[in-house]
């Protein structure tokens, strides 16, 4: 079955979220909308539709025009399998001790490295992208400086790959939050696919507002693979729930954007102790500071 895409382009969330809304109500229904917004400083929020017939190109147009976006872009998609695809090209990823990888390729799995199984159905954060990659290098880095972490939280976990790392390598718990309840859902069937329950304990929770989190604080590393925009927000957070001399890893950074979130954390009491590029993507690791 062929799918169809439509995307626009407006400035602001709320017109963006007016468009979203609107779409809604089209014949043929979209199966579904998302609203994103550009993380490169632009302002501009981009919306997306997915159907299985041809969209009303005219009720498109119209609904552009009267919430002054960019025309839509309309694609026709070929009909294809895309788990199949995504497992033909999601090749095993080593990231220093770390091996992920999917169950087709289970049998790849090196006798020194540490697996962590990601389903390519649930491709998203399997550390192919660079701030995946870049957040298991940097967490390598620090163990192979002979650093260690008993408490440890994962915030904005996605597939909970980091907090599986983590787990991995420790005796202890560590946590795995997410704001989104399905993304907290794949991460508890990655955790199960890993033999890790117990180990890694899935939460939904927006930030650190959880009981759980808060009573477990402060942790001596916090992976944060987020966006720029929640990175820079949660730094007093990040700040108020990391212990004195612990680490913070963060990604989810465009390269041009580093600066910024670097001279944010710095004010909130962390300093810059290294900063990898992989491709587009920055990953940044903090100490936080002693206080005097």
């Amino acid at each position: 079955m062929p799918t169809f895409t439509a995307f626009t382009k407006t400035k602001g969330r709320l017109p963006a979220e007016a468009i979203s809304d609107v779409l809604e109500t089209l014949i043929p229904e979209p199966t579904g909308v998302g609203v994103f917004e550009i993380e490169d400083g632009s302002g501009l929020w981009e919306v997306g539709a997915y159907f299985t017939e041809a969209p009303d190109v005219v009720g498109l147009a119209l609904i552009a025009a009267a919430n002054d976006a960019k025309d839509f872009v309309i694609s026709e998609l070929p009909d294809t399998d895309w788990v199949a695809k995504v497992r033909r090209d999601l090749a095993p990823v080593e990231a220093g001790r770390f091996y992920v990888y999917g169950s087709h390729d289970a049998d790849t799995l090196p006798d020194d490295k540490i697996g962590l199984l990601i389903e390519a159905a649930m491709a998203f954060g399997t550390g192919h992208h660079g701030t995946t990659l870049g957040c298991l290098r940097a967490f390598d880095r620090l163990l192979s400086s002979g650093a260690t972490f008993e408490n440890v939280a994962d915030i904005g976990c996605g597939t909970a790959v980091l907090a599986m790392a983590a787990a991995k390598v420790n005796d202890t718990p560590a946590y795995a939050s997410d704001i989104d309840e399905v993304a907290v859902a794949v991460a508890q069937s990655n955790v199960d696919a890993n033999d890790l329950a117990g180990r890694v304990i899935c939460l939904e929770a927006a930030g650190f507002s959880h009981e759980t989190l808060a009573a477990k604080a402060p942790f001596d590393l916090v992976f944060a693979n987020i966006l720029k925009g929640p990175l820079v927000a949660l730094a007093p957070d990040v700040a108020a729930h990391t212990k004195d001399g612990g680490s913070v890893i963060l990604s989810g950074i465009l390269n041009p954007q580093a600066a910024q979130v670097i001279e944010v954390y710095t004010n909130n009491g962390f300093t810059l102790t290294h900063h990898e590029e992989i491709l587009d993507w920055s990953t940044l690791t903090l100490t936080k500071t002693a206080a005097s």
